[in-house]
């Protein structure tokens, strides 16, 4: 999610066209338009490491999605987007326009779906420890 400067996480979604992009890519991708945690998310996380999240499984507070992004700009630093080639939860394409729009960049693509860092850990380790 990357957010606009004054954006909520909660005004986010609509602000970003997010749900028609994942229903789009659900239809192309042939799996359900109704989301369901393992389709989207744990889809490509090897159910060893799935089982061994869900005691930890809680709800998101609500002051998440209502806590405003308090700043004017993106500081004038280098900034990096990486999307999961396989997310179904922000495709791809979804997520490569949302860094373009807002941040002015691509996004770097790798192999995984949402929850890249459960699913491909070396690939996405790899990646961080060469930038």
């Amino acid at each position: 999610m990357i957010p606009s400067p004054g954006e909520t996480a909660g005004a986010w979604w609509d602000n970003t066209g997010w749900s028609d992009a994942r229903v789009a890519a659900a239809k192309q991708g042939g799996y359900s338009t109704e989301f369901d945690l393992p389709a989207y998310f744990l889809h490509d996380v090897p159910a060893d490491v799935a089982a061994s999240g869900q005691p930890y499984q809680r709800p998101e507070a609500d002051a998440a999605f209502a806590s405003v992004c308090d700043f004017d700009d993106w500081p004038p630093v280098t900034i990096r987007a990486v999307a999961g080639a396989d997310d179904r939860f922000f495709p791809v394409a979804f997520q490569q326009a949302l860094a373009r729009d807002r941040l002015g960049i691509e996004p770097d693509v790798l192999p995984g779906g949402h929850l890249i860092a459960l699913a491909h850990p070396a690939e996405l380790a790899s990646y961080l420890l060469a930038l």
